[in-house]
Parts: structure tokens; sequence; C-alpha cells
């Protein structure tokens, strides 16, 4: 638990995360949603491996990316790469028993994986499929806020369709060695403003708009 604390005063020093943002980690154990043999590294600062090329992004990463999305008690949220359901667990945590995270993931082993994990934790305002989320989910749709989790060439027209006037989408743009976070504001009009957030390194999105295998 002292790596933990120390995160947490880490980011109260040099980020602008609020109260219930730092209260989500708190109350959602990583070490939960990695690989047994890693436990003793879950709040090292980094990226862990899961399965097939797939990670586990660094606490700061799933921070920052959390943040970005200015999440309300009562959102609907989609989730674009389950992975081990970390990320979605931390969300739903601060959307509460009001909110939903819908999270689609390709790789059968993970889907199994994160929908124990958060039997285990005890959530159950998430749904996980086994589908292609680059495409988004139609009929979950319309959504508050989308998250991408997975390295992209751009934002899916698919997916921003299925995004709320006054909306926001958050996830890494670029190519498969490096990408720019953006943050996409859906405005009445249904046009997106964007803002950048930084550089990042995420492996790629497969399916319909992903990178090929």
């Amino acid at each position: 638990m002292e790596h933990k604390t120390q995160l947490l005063n880490f980011w109260i020093k040099n980020f602008q995360f609020n109260s219930r943002e730092l209260e989500a980690f708190k109350s959602v154990r990583r070490e939960d949603f990695i690989a047994n043999v890693l436990k003793d590294r879950a709040y090292d600062d980094t990226p862990l491996p899961l399965i097939r090329g797939k990670t586990i992004s660094q606490p700061t990463t799933v921070m920052i990316m959390t943040h970005a999305l200015e999440l309300e008690e009562g959102h609907k949220v989609f989730e674009v790469g389950t992975g081990s359901g970390y990320q979605a667990a931390i969300i739903a945590r601060i959307v509460g028993e009001k909110g939903k995270v819908v999270s689609t993931e390709v790789v059968p082993e993970l889907v199994m994986f994160a929908r124990d994990n958060f039997r285990k934790a005890g959530i159950k305002n998430i749904e996980v499929y086994e589908e292609d989320g680059s495409k988004g989910m139609k009929k979950e749709a319309p959504f508050d806020r989308i998250i991408i989790t997975a390295a992209c060439k751009e934002f899916p027209k698919e997916l921003l369709e299925q995004l709320k006037p006054g909306g926001m989408i958050v996830g890494p743009v670029g190519d498969k060695m490096e990408q720019e976070m953006v943050r996409g504001r859906k405005d009445r009009k249904g046009k997106l403003e964007l803002e950048f957030l930084g550089a990042f390194v995420f492996t790629p999105m497969y399916g319909k708009y992903g990178f090929e295998d």
C-alpha cells in the first residue's frame, strides 16, 4: 500500500485530479486486474503486460484519461478496449449506480478475465461485449462519454455519431509507434472541437477502424 500512497501524493502535487477521481483510484484494487505473478508491481507507475501483446496502462495514464473525460454521476460511457477492466472499473466508480459503462474487447480471454474481475470487485454497472468497439454499439447509444484505450488512426465516424451533443471522446490518435492523447468535445451542432493532451504510446486498436494485424 506504500506505493499506492506514493502515487496519490505524487498526483496531488503534480495534477489537478478531483476528489471523486482520487477516491475511485483508492477504491479499485489494481492488483485485482493483473496477473498473479505481477501483483507486487501493481502500483509501479508503468504499463504491465496482460496477454497477446495487450497491456494494462500505467496508473498515471489511466487517471489522465479519466480526468479528461470530466465524468459526472449518471453518465453512460462507452469504452473501446476493455483489457483487464481496470480503466472501466475506475470510470464505473465515478459515474455511480445511476451511471453505466459499456465496454468492448476483441480478445476473448480478456473478456472473461475482465468480467471475472468486475464480479470479484462487486462492480455491477459495467457490461462487457466481445465485439469490435471501433464501430461503437448502436443498440446502447447514445453515450455521454467515449474512451478509446488503444492507438487509433483517427476517431471513427461511427463512434462520433453515437456521442451525444455536448459529449466528449478521449483517446490516443496517431500511428503504431506514437500517439497524441486527444479530447474531442461535440458541440450542439455536431462539430468536434479538439484538444491535444500530450504524447503517449498505446498498443494498436484492431477492427474495422483499427490497424491491420
